[in-house]
């Protein structure tokens, strides 16, 4: 299902695109380069509703873009070698591909694309997904109004059904739990709110919780890989902005230490937990800054400048999503033309 604002931004990307706009603007908006964002690479079939498969691009389309971006000359970087470069800027464009939640296929599918390219990655973990502390809440959500007929969910202390009928009615019935759950639940309280209602559904909260999540054992050879850095997403995943400042910090700061102790190496990166406004600002960029954290990235589009040497705990990032699985998509959202789009005319990106 394309939504009517997934349409315009294809549309404005199309237009820029076969224009010649963005071949143009290159050289003046391309910026220093690029930090590109990853969930899942994997060529399992969505599914069927696809709520989340905006979250999953192939093998094949990654192995395309690594490619195409070598042939622009990218010189692909690992993150300490990126957050040099933005200090102490050059003329040679750099990428560097980063990967939120630590999924296994990041391992199994992912690795074997970079290492025929020798591109490094940055694997984001939280270790309360890891351990099951915490849930894949957003595919068990899925899970759940795909099977329901009908969902019943405690609204501002008014029981409300929301109906999963149809295909139509499933994916409505969705966005308005997903959005109930990211404002109006306490970020401690969606995972027993939602295997409540998985229990009602007669679906097992304990497997899809944590399935695609690499355990410890697959992190510590994944880091042993001299292509991969392990860096922190806090503890639980939590919206920090959600947070109190003590309980924020001490999310960033304990991912580092638990990661620590199982890896050995201490995580100097971090990538922020959904990444976008109402999830991340100043506030939290400043307690990244208190935690330790070299750099944090988050969700705002945009590539990276000379004035983030200022910002290192607030990078914007490319995402190589599922719904814009076409490298003719990413040539234009490198040549800077769409960073001003999507962010009310600035080039320069941060919170």
């Amino acid at each position: 299902m394309i939504d009517r604002n997934e349409a315009l931004r294809k549309l404005a990307m199309n237009v820029a695109r076969y224009s010649g706009i963005a071949p143009l603007a290159k050289p003046l908006m391309g910026g220093l380069g690029a930090i590109l964002m990853l969930h899942h690479v994997s060529n399992d079939a969505p599914k069927p509703l696809g709520l989340n498969a905006h979250l999953t691009i192939t093998p094949g389309f990654l192995d395309e873009v690594v490619t195409l971006m070598k042939q622009m000359g990218y010189a692909f970087v690992d993150m300490d070698e990126a957050v040099a470069r933005i200090r102490k800027p050059s003329s040679e464009r750099f990428a560097t591909i980063t990967a939120d939640d630590g999924y296994r296929d990041n391992f199994v599918e992912a690795l074997p694309v970079l290492e025929k390219h020798a591109a490094p990655i940055t694997v984001y973990v939280a270790p309360g997904l890891v351990e099951g502390a915490v849930d894949v809440w957003w595919e068990l959500l899925e899970d759940i109004v795909t099977k329901a007929n009908a969902v019943r969910l405690p609204v501002d202390g008014v029981e409300m059904m929301f109906d999963c009928a149809d295909p139509v009615a499933k994916c409505d019935s969705f966005s308005r739990i997903l959005n109930h759950l990211s404002q109006n639940v306490a970020e401690e309280d969606q995972r027993d709110v939602l295997r409540n209602i998985a229990g009602e559904a007669g679906i097992d909260a304990q497997g899809v919780g944590r399935s695609n999540v690499m355990e410890w054992d697959e992190l510590r050879r994944m880091a042993d890989h001299p292509l991969v850095t392990i860096g922190a997403h806090t503890v639980h995943h939590y919206s920090l902005k959600r947070l109190s400042e003590e309980h924020a910090l001490s999310e960033m700061a304990d991912a580092a230490i638990r990661i620590a102790e199982v890896t050995g190496e201490t995580p100097c990166h971090m990538a922020f937990p959904y990444g976008f406004s109402s999830a991340v600002g100043r506030r939290e960029v400043e307690l990244a800054r208190k935690a330790g954290f070299a750099s944090a990235v988050t969700t705002r589009h945009g590539l990276i400048r000379p004035g983030h040497a200022r910002h290192l705990r607030a990078l914007p990032r490319i995402s190589l999503n599922g719904r814009y699985q076409n490298v003719g998509y990413v040539r234009t959202m490198l040549s800077g033309v769409t960073t001003p789009l999507a962010n009310a005319g600035k080039h320069l990106v941060t919170v």
